[in-house]
């Protein structure tokens, strides 16, 4: 008896606890579930596109034909031109245009929803990237600049505003008379030309520019699209998309920067050719100083170009002037060597012919006007020869006077390479004078005819 009663107090039990667990206990809070807080709530835009109905991983229509994605660009700045760096930084609007049948949804009115980033992350879209970019980022400020329009049809809208930096090969053989042609490169990083046809959406007119893009440096003389292949041996042939700029530069600056300052420092080197040969230390410091300030001169240009192993334009016309300067210093050392021998040869003479104060009646010696293209001489101007007071024409005097006394002819008989005693060295610098502005006007001629 008593184990029948212990049986049924267990069943009673059991029944009980069956009746609560199905009838009340679902409606205290409590029991209720509490939600997976990890996974993101599906919002209605979601809902009505089927985002989780489909595997966004990947590409539309895939296994068929390659997907066409067309682009067009919107060029907003071309912030900086580097010849140091070979590149450039361009901001732009990329904008992709490709139709995904999974994201096609019901409307009455067919008007598209627009979205930010926040839906890109979990749709498929085409993965582009710049070719030879050495940075580039997306804009943030205030929040991503990324935009998402999709159409009723599956028609999508992808843009960005992008900042690159991309390595551009210039040839500055011509520099600073040069014209540079760079190129942005665009081209999907995974799919093939089997997955992703890559084209432009409407010809050369897909690339549009700012009318206020300007350079300091340069004159953007026009922009270009072309589309070519472009082959890897590891995964094939991908479409690549190319925005070329051709770029003029402003001549301007550098004419005032560069070739006006080297110009003018050879025209201050001529100014030597008009100074006494004897009068050394306003010569040589003039020389000393535009060899130097010419040194200067390319080193400043220098310092601000990448070190290229061929010549520039530039280097040219800056080294050509600096052998203009350095031909100027040793003109006169040719002047003041040839002016040492002549002193030589004068002392020389001085010692095998007698006193000049054995010239009859000095004061009243006349010569002839036809020989010599001087009427008298006075006593006083014989005491100073070796060192006459008007140059090469005093000498000329001397010589004559001694020559045509006939005790002094006797006796210089014997030495005829004597004779003509007069060596001019004036000459040389009023060669000068005419022979390096010649010559560097023929090379400014010359220059600028080939390189403008």
């Amino acid at each position: 008896l008593g184990i029948l009663k212990k049986a049924k107090l267990e069943s009673t039990k059991t029944f009980f606890f069956v009746i609560v667990s199905k009838y009340f206990l679902p409606c205290s809070p409590i029991y209720k579930r509490s939600p997976d807080l990890t996974k993101s709530p599906v919002t209605k835009s979601e809902q009505l596109l089927r985002i989780d109905d489909h595997d966004f991983t990947m590409r539309p229509a895939f296994g068929g034909p390659p997907i066409p994605v067309g682009v067009d660009v919107q060029v907003e700045s071309i912030d900086t031109i580097s010849e140091v760096d070979m590149d450039f930084t361009m901001t732009l609007y990329l904008r992709h245009y490709w139709k995904d049948e999974r994201l096609s949804f019901p409307s009455t009115t067919n008007q598209s929803m627009t979205f930010d980033s926040r839906l890109v992350k979990k749709i498929w879209v085409p993965d582009m990237f710049f070719v030879h970019s050495k940075r580039s980022f997306i804009h943030d400020t205030t929040t991503d600049n990324v935009m998402l329009r999709v159409y009723p049809d599956g028609n999508v809208l992808y843009s960005l505003r992008v900042t690159v930096t991309a390595m551009c090969n210039m040839d500055l053989s011509r520099f600073p008379l040069d014209t540079q042609t760079c190129s942005l490169e665009i081209e999907s990083y995974a799919y093939t030309d089997d997955d992703l046809m890559l084209y432009w959406k409407k010809g050369n007119e897909s690339l549009n520019t700012d009318d206020r893009i300007s350079l300091s440096q340069f004159l953007i003389q026009k922009f270009h699209t072309t589309t070519k292949l472009a082959f890897y041996s590891s995964t094939g042939w991908y479409n690549r998309l190319y925005i070329h700029f051709t770029l003029r530069r402003h001549i301007f600056f550098f004419l005032l920067q560069t070739y006006f300052p080297a110009t003018l420092m050879v025209m201050l080197s001529w100014v030597s050719f008009w100074i006494d040969r004897r009068a050394v230390p306003a010569r040589v410091p003039l020389g000393i100083t535009t060899v130097l300030t010419m040194s200067t001169i390319i080193t400043g240009v220098n310092a601000s170009m990448p070190r290229v192993s061929y010549i520039k334009a530039v280097d040219i016309y800056l080294w050509v002037s600096f052998v203009f300067v350095f031909l100027s210093v040793i003109e006169y050392a040719a002047v003041n060597y040839l002016s040492t021998v002549q002193e030589r040869k004068e002392r020389k003479l001085r010692e095998r012919l007698p006193c000049t104060c054995g010239i009859g009646n000095p004061d009243e010696m006349m010569i002839d006007p036809q020989i010599t293209g001087y009427g008298s001489m006075d006593v006083n101007t014989t005491g100073n020869y070796g060192m006459p007071e008007n140059g090469s024409r005093q000498e000329r005097i001397l010589a004559q006077v001694a020559l045509n006394d006939p005790q002094i002819t006797g006796q210089v008989k014997a030495s005829r390479g004597y004779v003509n005693i007069w060596i001019d060295t004036h000459a040389i610098d009023k060669y000068s004078r005419v022979v390096f502005p010649g010559a560097y006007i023929l090379f400014n001629i010359i220059y600028w005819s080939i390189y403008s």
